[in-house]
């Protein structure tokens, strides 16, 4: 895959992010994660926005799994 079509496919998982429901941005995360580990393989520049992006992504999803959580 080319350095544009992994910006490309990014940017498309961007836009679907935006002001989406907890439910979608779960289900997406593990895309994006995706899509920068294979943009660091290539060694492609992974823009920080997507860093924090996934981050974010991350931490949600941690946060879900732990509020299921019985105490």
């Amino acid at each position: 895959m080319t350095d544009i079509n992994l910006y490309s496919e990014a940017e498309q998982l961007e836009k679907k992010l935006q002001n989406a429901c907890l439910e979608t941005r779960l289900a997406l995360q593990p895309s994006v994660t995706k899509v920068i580990a294979r943009m660091r393989q290539q060694g492609v520049h992974v823009p920080s926005r997507l860093r924090r992006l996934d981050a974010a992504l991350c931490e949600d999803a941690m946060e879900a799994r732990f509020d299921n959580l019985p105490i």
